[in-house]
């Protein structure tokens, strides 16, 4: 389920923003008030966004759509690669390269360059070439793999994102409403909510907080990836049941003769 209960919102420390000194005003609205020099999130505001934010993702998924997981900075890494994994989906939780979205073709080529040079070591090419060059070659396939293991079968653009810290994160917004891909994102009291098409209002920077949020979109993404699997199952059936009864409609005549 991606229903994520008030108690377990509590618990991981969603609602801690950042302290009043950093903020954006325009987070005024998801700001229940102010502790010793913290900013708490209204916990009903954000409860209330998420589940819209997951009904869109269960949606576009069911849909057979895709989305991209980013998270980059440090907190964020692990549960980005593994929550996305998890619902087998694509991610991003190492550097942002320029034009990932924007200049997909680009990036392609990249990860065809990447399969290539992975596929050296098995096609016999290694003995080919100096020990100089190997590590040359293994040094380019190391940096390729630590940047683009996360979009790996990414053959078209994501219907969504889903981002970890949006400020943090500016680029790869940018990039995604530029090309008008929605925009799912965790937004911090130093954030500006209005660049995010989807605003989940929480802590971008606790683990708790982020492995909660990001679990949910995951879990998003396994209930459209169930309907769109069941719809299929169903269509399947429906057009072996006609075939069927096609079958039976043209036997009925010679059995009659």
């Amino acid at each position: 389920m991606s229903a994520i209960a008030m108690k377990d919102f509590l618990e991981a420390g969603v609602h801690f923003g950042h302290q009043t000194k950093r903020w954006n005003p325009k987070m005024k609205p998801f700001i229940f008030g102010e502790r010793n020099g913290i900013y708490i999130i209204d916990l009903g505001r954000t409860a209330k966004l998420y589940k819209s934010a997951a009904a869109f993702i269960t949606e576009i998924t069911s849909q057979g759509g895709t989305v991209l997981f980013v998270g980059t900075k440090r907190q964020a890494q692990d549960a980005i690669a593994e929550e996305s994994a998890r619902c087998g989906m694509f991610y991003v939780n190492q550097r942002w390269l320029g034009g990932l979205l924007t200049n997909f073709a680009t990036i392609q080529r990249s990860l065809a360059r990447l399969k290539d040079l992975e596929a050296m070591e098995t096609d016999g090419r290694y003995e080919t070439i100096t020990k100089k060059e190997v590590a040359r070659v293994e040094k380019e396939r190391r940096k390729l793999a630590k940047n683009l293991d996360g979009i790996r079968g990414m053959n078209r653009l994501p219907d969504a994102v889903f981002v970890i810290d949006t400020k943090h994160e500016q680029i790869a917004v940018d990039e995604a409403r530029k090309l008008k891909i929605p925009v799912i994102g965790v937004v911090d009291t130093n954030c500006d909510p209005d660049q995010v098409d989807y605003v989940i209002p929480g802590n971008d920077d606790a683990l708790r907080s982020i492995r909660l949020l990001a679990a949910g979109i995951a879990d998003a993404c396994l209930a459209g990836r169930g309907i769109a699997e069941a719809t299929q199952a169903a269509e399947i059936a429906e057009a072996k049941a006609a075939r069927a009864a096609k079958t039976k409609e043209a036997d009925a005549p010679a059995a009659a003769n």
